[in-house]
């Protein structure tokens, strides 16, 4: 008899990911059908290296510049809630944890799970 294999834990890609925009600043969706994919990835990376990080460092972070016509622009915070379900997302599949003083940091099968992904992208011609 052979063993049952758990299928491995993936991030869900909403249904909202085709009409959502990054955020106030932001007039249209994003152009790229895997943005939200790049997004989880970026994520995962700034957490590696930094960790401590949150929803409201995320919306600083991918915030940008609103443009207002003729008026000055200013800066404005991307969506809380698209860096919310990411989080959430990387959290169900045990990449980050929380951290007891606040935010994420990633766990240690997360830490080799890029690690390894760094190591393909290293070696690839």
């Amino acid at each position: 008899m052979q063993p049952i294999s758990s299928a491995p834990a993936r991030i869900e890609l909403p249904p909202w990911t085709d009409i959502v925009k990054g955020g106030k600043l932001k007039e249209l969706p994003p152009y790229d059908p895997d943005w939200y994919y790049i997004r989880a990835a970026s994520m995962a990376r700034k957490i590696y290296l930094r960790g401590g990080l949150g929803v409201g460092a995320f919306r600083r972070i991918y915030g940008g510049a609103k443009r207002n016509g003729s008026r000055p622009r200013h800066f404005c915070k991307s969506s809380g809630s698209i860096a919310r379900h990411i989080l959430q997302q990387l959290q169900n599949v045990n990449i980050i944890d929380l951290d007891t003083k606040g935010g994420r940091k990633i766990t240690s099968n997360g830490q080799r799970d890029l690690d390894q992904v760094v190591g393909r992208i290293a070696v690839a011609p």
